[in-house]
């Protein structure tokens, strides 16, 4: 789960680290009313789930209140496209109006999970302000890390270490370790995927400052983070997406391909997606329906295919002896009889009670396409979708 920048800035807030001074506005007139109660220039900056603000226009400098007046009467009620939202863009609903800051340096600083070692990662650069992507494909020995235990916590020499990283001297080397260490402790309290802060800028002063952050949450955590869940902005997604959750599918990622895909495990559905694309196809969307001994979620996969106008054929490949074949059967065959299934159906199933579910599948009198193995209901649902008029 993603949230604002503005509310990012203040969880940070909350854990020691320093942040410029700003508001949310929703309207020009309340920008107004915030640049002058800050009585500085400030920066209009709009609110949305996407990076790359100030290449597309999203960001706006304002020397006086009536210029930010002007910057959010420019940006409020707009859709902004950047390189991470395609073509169609995100709403734009606020912006944050924020003191601007007179900055000296720029440098990056995260906390994530390694996937290798399954331990907290604290990663710095004084490469800041660009893409850590861009800086570990062109220059990796600028990017400085530190595993962290979490029995032991975050410890000043590695805060110390990792501030020499970024050279930073004197009095940032005192401080930047006390940052590192909020900055951890926001990760692990909030259940956190990612704690960003990027740039960390250093200010002429010499001050160490959070200009911008990104704070993305653990999903399978959010059932005991209430007060996060309650910052969610579903203007900010996928209104399929939304839907999913809704209807209790989790796991549920829109893609820009023709072929629905229903699997059970977020391996076997990647593999599905590879193999699609393999045959000369494409997927719709990412569907894990896990672990299920109930019809429910596959009838309400059906209705995510029926709600995306891009499917054009379905692919359903069950593998596995936890989740029972014979139930998702009927759950297809349940989504039939609610609905009117006008794409081509391919269903490959395998696991336990697997006979019972192809009985159950053969004497309902319903329209689909069998498969034999994992490739030929591949091959089978890219050559339907070719030829579906839907």
């Amino acid at each position: 789960m993603k949230v604002h920048e503005y509310q990012a800035k203040a969880l940070l807030a909350q854990f020691g680290i320093p942040v410029p001074r700003g508001k949310v506005a929703y309207t020009p007139a309340e920008a107004r009313e915030i640049a002058a109660e800050l009585g500085c220039k400030v920066v209009i900056k709009a609110q949305v789930y996407a990076g790359g603000r100030g290449k597309a226009g999203g960001i706006k400098p304002a020397n006086t209140p009536q210029e930010a007046e002007k910057a959010a009467r420019d940006l409020i009620g707009t859709r902004l496209v950047t390189h991470q939202t395609g073509p169609e863009g995100v709403p734009v609903s606020k912006v944050l109006v924020e003191e601007a800051s007179n900055v000296e340096r720029e440098l990056y600083l995260s906390v994530l999970i390694d996937s290798t070692t399954k331990l907290p990662l604290m990663m710095a650069s004084e490469a800041g302000g660009v893409e850590i992507e861009q800086v570990a494909q062109s220059t990796p020995e600028r990017i400085f890390k530190a595993h962290i235990y979490p029995g032991i916590g975050f410890e000043p020499f590695q805060g110390r270490k990792l501030a020499y990283g970024m050279n930073l001297s004197g009095n940032q080397v005192r401080e930047a370790p006390k940052l590192m260490e909020g900055l951890y402790e926001l990760f692990m309290a909030k259940d956190c995927s990612l704690a960003e802060i990027n740039p960390l800028a250093v200010t002429v002063d010499g001050r160490l400052l959070a200009l911008d952050a990104k704070v993305n949450f653990d999903d399978n955590a959010l059932f005991r983070r209430k007060d996060i869940q309650e910052l969610r902005d579903v203007e900010q997604e996928d209104p399929l997406e939304v839907q999913a959750r809704e209807w209790g599918i989790s796991n549920y990622v829109r893609m820009d391909g023709n072929i629905g895909c229903m699997v059970n495990g977020a391996g076997l559905a990647m593999a599905v997606n590879d193999l699609i694309q393999y045959c000369g196809g494409s997927a719709a969307n990412f569907l894990d329906i896990g672990t299920l001994n109930t019809t429910d979620r596959v009838v309400n996969s059906f209705k995510m295919f029926k709600a995306d106008p891009k499917v054009k054929a379905v692919l359903i490949n069950i593998f596995g002896g936890m989740a029972r074949v014979d139930v998702i059967a009927k759950g297809i065959v349940e989504a039939y009889q609610q609905m009117d299934i006008d794409f081509p159906v391919v269903v490959r199933l395998a696991g336990t009670n697997v006979d019972e579910g192809n009985r159950i599948l053969a004497e309902s009198g319903i329209n689909f396409t069998e498969a034999k193995d994992f490739y030929d209901g591949a091959y089978k649902a890219v050559e339907a979708a070719k030829g579906a008029t839907k």
